[in-house]
């Protein structure tokens, strides 16, 4: 006789995946806080423990963090990248530059080479808008635009596998980041982006991958030999602060 799901397990599954449709789409970004228990019940039409059972599911595979006396945030957009945040959490921030510095010039040679008229009208309002932001002063603003124009530099690399494995670590980097920026920008930690749009722009693949790789040094605050820069602190990426989460949910079992 063929085994069947029990109905609760079923409805738990189909929780499960409504809430990590919520955090996969963006609707509610790594740092976010979810809904409350009691509010998700209300949402979904659900008993508490559908609720509270689906939330451990999420937060045992990396992607939301319970936290007692505060509340259920979101700390990775897919299982993977739950995984390598759990799994470099520790690592050193160095070594984390150099991963950055690996990845995000390979992506800046390809991008050179393959982008297309698209991908450069994105780029530059990307580029305007973390020019706004840093003129505006809210580092948490600033960090978010940053993340985004990275972001863009790798999708014009025209390479799935590129952009799946740049966005999975894009939470880890996204922690270590946003604590190196901190609260406050300062005049001297502002670095220039617009060169490497511009080595983009032109197919210069050399110049471009020479750009994006220096960055993650300079958000370092040292150079590719371990020198300190003199007050060298970079732009850095973040997928936003700890802000309320919302978005619409539906019944589940409908």
């Amino acid at each position: 006789m063929p085994l069947t799901s029990p109905r609760r397990s079923a409805l738990v599954d189909q929780v499960i995946a409504q809430l990590r449709n919520q955090i996969t789409s963006g609707e509610w970004p790594v740092g976010a806080r979810i809904p409350t228990e009691p509010e998700l019940v209300e949402l979904l039409g659900v008993a508490r423990n559908t609720v509270r059972e689906a939330v451990r599911a999420l937060a045992h595979n990396g992607l939301l963090d319970i936290r007692q006396g505060s509340g259920t945030y979101v700390i990775a957009t897919s299982e993977l990248a739950g995984v390598m945040h759990r799994r470099f959490a520790g690592a050193e921030p160095r070594h984390i530059a150099e991963l950055r510095s690996t990845l995000e010039s390979s992506a800046a040679r390809l991008a050179a080479e393959r982008r297309t008229e698209r991908d450069l009208v994105q780029l530059d309002a990307l580029l305007a808008r973390r020019e706004e932001a840093w003129a505006g002063g809210d580092a948490e603003v600033f960090v978010a635009a940053d993340v985004s124009l990275h972001m863009a530099v790798v999708t014009a690399s025209h390479n799935e596998v590129l952009i799946g494995l740049y966005a999975d670590l894009g939470d880890l980097v996204a922690d270590w980041l946003r604590a190196d920026v901190g609260t406050e920008l300062h005049p001297s930690a502002h670095l220039d982006h617009a060169r490497l749009i511009e080595a983009i722009r032109r197919g210069d693949g050399d110049a471009a991958a020479s750009e994006a790789a220096g960055y993650p040094f300079a958000c370092l605050g040292k150079n590719t030999d371990g020198e300190d820069k003199d007050g060298a602190r970079g732009g850095g990426e973040s997928t936003g602060g700890e802000d309320r989460a919302g978005g619409p949910l539906t019944p589940a079992g409908g």
